[in-house]
């Protein structure tokens, strides 16, 4: 019997965070497209050359017009369905593990932590839940991120291909063409940057519950939508200030766009540059387009990620109080 309810809660995890995924991704697809295409440009701000957010709209539209602007939805669903999937699982599966409840559950925690140690003391879990949010929030960011980052290369090749290169007809063509033209390496490309990205989530989810826990105070009645919107924003927020850089880094490492691929020698000879490890795109960033070429579309990726989280958010904690709701009344 208690396998059972484990069993079911684990697909209630699974459904509401695909379903938060799906919501969240076409409604915020438009801004992911400026946000990639601002990460990948070589161009630093003020040369003729550069893009900035109202350039990219309006050269998308009239070149793509509207399809433009949700041009990688494909894979961007394909990427947020088993990412949100897979991440609530696991960071639900683990916080419950140590007695607290999951996400979108309103009752209080259980705190059924082992025994306490012969010797005095206490698992470090008891006293300090910070904790362990913080360990469930960095596991299910790495196994999410593991699992899902070739759909994650495929989306951002979609969305940052130029007029010149032959366009990807759909996600397996991308797939296919990658694979035949670089490998199966190609997928896994800025997997390493994104696996810094887990101190974004180990940010944006422990500092997300308690601001749930001082807006709770000690009410028992389950938060209201906009409260929960709220705390999810201002944690994203915090979050992707903190630990953006990685995200253009990875982004150029996907797309294969140095920071400055050719640089001219004293002798006036073109020197071509193939090295594409971290270290490296970061130093050239820093050297070629300053400090602030690690915040390339900061603006824009708050626009987006935030009402994406929000509504990631909100969307997963209503599912699973009406799939719980729903099964309780069942029983009952």
């Amino acid at each position: 019997m208690q396998q059972s309810g484990k069993n079911k809660w684990l697909a209630h995890s699974v459904i509401a965070g695909a379903g938060g995924g799906l919501v969240a991704s076409i409604a915020t697809c438009p801004l992911d497209v400026v946000k990639t295409k601002l990460q990948a440009q070589q161009a630093v701000a003020g040369q003729e050359s550069y893009q900035g957010v109202r350039d990219i709209l309006k050269n998308t539209l009239r070149h793509d017009g509207i399809r433009g602007l949700y041009r990688g939805l494909g894979p961007t669903i394909l990427g947020y369905l088993p990412t949100w999937a897979i991440y609530f699982a696991v960071y639900d599966g683990i916080k419950t593990r140590f007695g607290e409840p999951p996400l979108g559950e309103t009752q209080k925690p259980r705190r059924i932590y082992p025994a306490a140690h012969p010797k005095g003391y206490q698992p470090v879990m008891r006293d300090h839940p910070w904790t362990l949010h913080l360990l469930s929030a960095m596991i299910a960011g790495a196994v999410s991120t593991t699992c899902t980052t070739p759909l994650w290369v495929i989306k951002t090749r979609f969305m940052t291909q130029s007029r010149r290169e032959v366009r990807y007809r759909h996600t397996f063509d991308a797939a296919w063409t990658i694979y035949e033209t670089e490998g199966i390496r190609a997928f896994y490309r800025g997997l390493l940057p994104s696996l810094f990205g887990i101190l974004h989530v180990a940010v944006q989810f422990p500092l997300y519950e308690q601001l749930k826990i001082w807006a709770q105070g000690d009410s028992d009645a389950p938060l209201h939508g906009h409260t929960i919107l709220l705390c999810s924003a201002i944690a994203k927020m915090t979050a992707s200030v903190a630990t953006y850089p990685h995200e253009v880094i990875r982004t150029r490492l996907q797309t294969l766009r140095l920071p400055i691929a050719e640089d001219m020698s004293s002798d006036g000879m073109i020197k071509m540059h193939t090295r594409r490890g971290i270290i490296y795109i970061t130093r050239k960033i820093i050297q070629k387009e300053g400090w602030s070429g690690l915040y390339k579309g900061l603006s824009v990726n708050l626009f987006r990620t935030v009402p994406n989280s929000a509504v990631t958010l909100l969307t997963y904690e209503l599912l699973m109080q009406h799939l719980s709701s729903r099964d309780a009344h069942v029983t009952n």
